[in-house]
C-alpha cells in the first residue's frame, strides 16, 4: 500500500551520532510503505496524538522527537496516516513505515511492528497493509493450498488431519496409530506438538516408524496419507531433524514458529522444500483485548507470509476461547489475495467433534484441513473412524 499524504509526527533538529539506514528491499520505492493499524487504550490522562507519536519515535529511532534531525525523521519515524478518538480512551491510529525501517528482513520488520511497543500497555496491532515488493521479497507458503492438494491427491474436497498421541506412548505404538489413520484414509497424520524427543518415542525412532507405517498403509489401501513429524527443536538440533524429515521420505513437518522463531519456516521452505504445518503454541499470550496482536494478523498474516502452508487454531466451541467471528478473520487473512503470496489452508483445532464436521465445512469451504483428534480416539476402531470421517467429508465434494 502507498502513502503519499499523512500527518508526520513532529521532529526537532538535533545531531544524532551512528545513525544509518537499514538495507531496504530490492524494488521497494519510497512510498512502498508498510502500513500498520492500532487500537489504542488510553490511560487517564493520556492523549491519543501523543500516544501516536511515542508509537512512531520508539518503534524506530528511540529519541525524544527533538533529538532527531527533521530530514532523518522525515525518512525513518513512523508517519500518522489516520488518528481518530472513538470516545474519552480509545483510539485507532494508523501509522505507515517507509523502507528504510524496515529492513529486508522478517526478524527486522517483526521487530519495527511489534519491538519494543509490545512491553508498552494499550497498544494492539489490529492490521497491517503489506507493500507489494515486501511481500514478493518474503515469499510466503511454498506450497500453499494448491501445493497442499497435489500432495494429498485431493483437487476439491476439504482436507483431513489427526494428531499422533498421548505423549508417552512408544515410537511403536505411534507408529500403528499412524497406520490405522492412514488405511482409513486422513490425509495428514502430524505428531502432536507436545512429542518431541522423549525417552518413550525418541525422534529418531519415531520418524523412521511412524513413515514407513504410512508408507506400508498406502501400498496396501490405496491411500495416499502423509506423515508429518514435529520438527520442533533447539536451534543446533533443528536442520538435522529437517534433513531427517526429508531423507525418510516426508513431504512435510509440523513446527511451533513462535518456539522456534518465525523466520525459521522460510528456512523449510527454502532449504529443505518442505511443507509447512504451523502450530499456535505461545501465540495466545499476544491475543490480550486491549494490547497485543490480533488472532487473525499472527496466524492469519504473519505466519503465512513466513511461509506456512497451513495453519492449526483453536477453532470455536472446542476447548478454547475463539470466537466464531475471530475464526472467520483467520481463515479470510490466509485465503484472501495478498500480492503474489499463495494462499495457505486453515486448520481448525482444538476439540473439534466428528459430528459437527459437516457442519464446519459448510461454514467454512473445503479450503480447509480439518483437524481432529480426541473424536476419533473416543470411538476405539481408529481406522474404522477415520473411514467413516472422511466418507463424511468426501461425498459432498464429489
Amino acid at each position: 500500500m502507498s502513502y503519499k499524504h499523512g500527518r508526520r509526527a513532529r521532529a526537532v533538529t538535533s545531531v544524532v551520532d551512528g545513525m544509518s539506514p537499514s538495507t531496504p528491499v530490492p524494488g521497494m520505492r519510497a512510498d512502498d510503505r508498510l502500513g500498520v493499524h492500532y487500537a489504542l487504550t488510553l490511560a487517564r490522562g493520556e492523549r491519543a496524538a501523543d500516544k501516536a507519536a511515542q508509537i512512531a519515535f520508539e518503534q524506530t529511532v528511540e529519541l525524544p522527537p527533538d533529538l532527531v534531525p527533521p530530514a532523518l525523521a522525515e525518512r525513518m519515524v513512523g508517519r500518522v496516516e489516520v488518528l481518530h478518538e472513538r470516545g474519552p480512551r480509545q483510539a485507532r491510529l494508523t501509522l505507515s513505515y517507509g523502507p528504510d525501517s524496515i529492513g529486508d528482513d522478517l526478524p527486522q520488520c517483526l521487530n519495527l511492528l511489534f519491538g519494543n511497543i509490545s512491553l508498552k500497555p494499550g497498544i494492539r496491532i489490529t492490521g497491517i497493509d503489506w507493500p507489494a515488493p515486501l511481500l514478493a521479497h518474503l515469499g510466503g507458503p511454498g506450497h500453499g493450498v494448491a501445493g497442499l492438494r497435489a500432495l494429498t491427491g485431493a483437487p476439491r474436497r476439504p482436507l483431513l488431519c489427526t494428531a499422533l498421541k498421548p505423549m508417552g506412548l512408544s515410537a511403536v505404538q505411534l507408529a500403528e496409530r499412524c497406520e490405522a489413520f492412514a488405511r482409513g484414509g486422513i490425509d495428514i497424520i502430524k505428531d502432536d506438538h507436545g512429542l518431541s524427543d522423549q525417552p518413550a518415542a525418541p525422534f529418531a525412532e519415531r520418524l523412521a516408524r511412524c513413515q514407513e507405517a504410512v508408507s506400508r498403509a498406502n501400498a496396501q489401501a490405496g491411500t495416499g496419507a502423509l506423515y508429518f513429524p514435529n520438527v520442533t527443536a533447539p536451534a543446533g538440533e533443528l536442520p538435522g531433524r529437517l534433513a531427517a524429515a526429508r531423507a525418510a521420505g516426508c513431504r512435510g513437518v509440523l513446527i511451533s514458529p513462535w518456539l522456534v522463531g518465525l523466520d525459521t519456516l522460510r528456512q523449510i521452505r527454502d532449504t529443505y522444500g518442505l511443507a509447512v504445518l504451523a502450530h499456535p503454541a505461545l501465540t495466545g499470550s499476544l491475543f490480550a483485548r486491549t494490547a497485543g496482536i490480533a488472532p487473525e494478523v499472527v496466524l492469519g498474516d504473519l505466519f503465512r507470509i513466513a511461509g506456512a502452508d497451513a495453519v492449526i487454531y483453536p477453532n470455536s466451541g472446542g476447548r478454547f476461547n475463539f470466537s466464531l467471528a475471530t475464526c472467520e478473520r483467520i481463515n479470510a487473512h490466509l485465503r484472501r489475495p495478498l500480492g503474489a503470496v499463495r494462499a495457505a489452508m486453515p486448520a481448525p483445532a482444538g476439540g473439534m467433534d466428528v459430528s459437527r464436521v459437516g457442519h464446519w465445512t459448510r461454514r467454512y469451504g473445503p479450503d480447509t484441513l480439518v483437524l481432529i483428534g480426541g473424536s476419533l480416539y473416543a470411538q476405539g476402531d481408529l481406522e474404522q473412524a477415520a473411514a467413516a470421517l472422511r466418507a463424511a467429508v468426501e461425498e459432498p465434494f464429489t
